[in-house]
């Protein structure tokens, strides 16, 4: 994970009210796990659900499965949901957002990041006064480039073991967030990340 998206959680996650247990769906049990964010220090009960067998570490427990069907936790066992960098490889991914919909308790948290893109054209691929920037669109009039003219920067094929989304901000927004209350998002990064943040009512 890269700092920028880590800070970003840290943040978000600093500025909420947040009370236990905390789930990460997706979870690696390093340093880099969310369920270490300073924000979450002195919070009992963090779980870490992975694919793959991790063994616990420390405070947190790793528990192995699949994210569709998150039989192992009873409805409402969370009172904060984190995600990263995990639905775009995820080929049921509106499957998992059903389940942890299901196990953040009312007034949890659920915070969910994501591989995005944004917009089209020179001025979305750099900053506009950037070299960069004023290159591309240099290129962009001269050439008349479809790929310049009507592409968008985004995160690259990295299969974990599949890779199959990308997403926008109005997805993060009404599919992945759909009946919880003030949805947010933040963009971190290029190629964009999106933080969606939201509490179940």
């Amino acid at each position: 994970m890269s700092p920028e998206v880590y800070a970003a959680f840290e943040e978000i996650c600093r500025g909420e009210a947040i009370a236990g247990p905390v789930l990460e769906v997706g979870a690696v049990p390093g340093p880099e796990s969310l369920l270490r964010l300073a924000a979450l220090a002195g919070i009992a009960g963090k779980t870490g659900l992975n694919m793959e067998a991790f063994p616990s570490a420390g405070e947190i427990r790793m528990v192995v499965g699949n994210a569709n069907r998150m039989t192992m936790f009873p409805d409402a066992s969370f009172g904060c949901v984190l995600c990263n960098a995990t639905l775009e490889h995820d080929a049921r991914f509106w499957e998992t957002l059903g389940e942890i919909r299901r196990v953040v308790a009312p007034g949890g948290l659920v915070v969910i990041g994501v591989p995005g893109y944004r917009g089209m054209g020179p001025e979305f691929l750099a900053p506009p006064r950037s070299l960069a920037g004023r290159v591309i669109r240099t290129l962009a009039a001269l050439t008349r480039a479809d790929a310049l003219l009507a592409g968008t920067v985004t995160l690259g094929e990295h299969r974990f073991p599949g890779d199959y989304y990308r997403f926008t901000e109005q997805a993060v927004r009404e599919v992945f967030l759909e009946g919880l209350v003030e949805p947010r998002c933040r963009w971190v990064m290029s190629p964009p990340r999106i933080i969606g943040w939201a509490r179940r009512p």
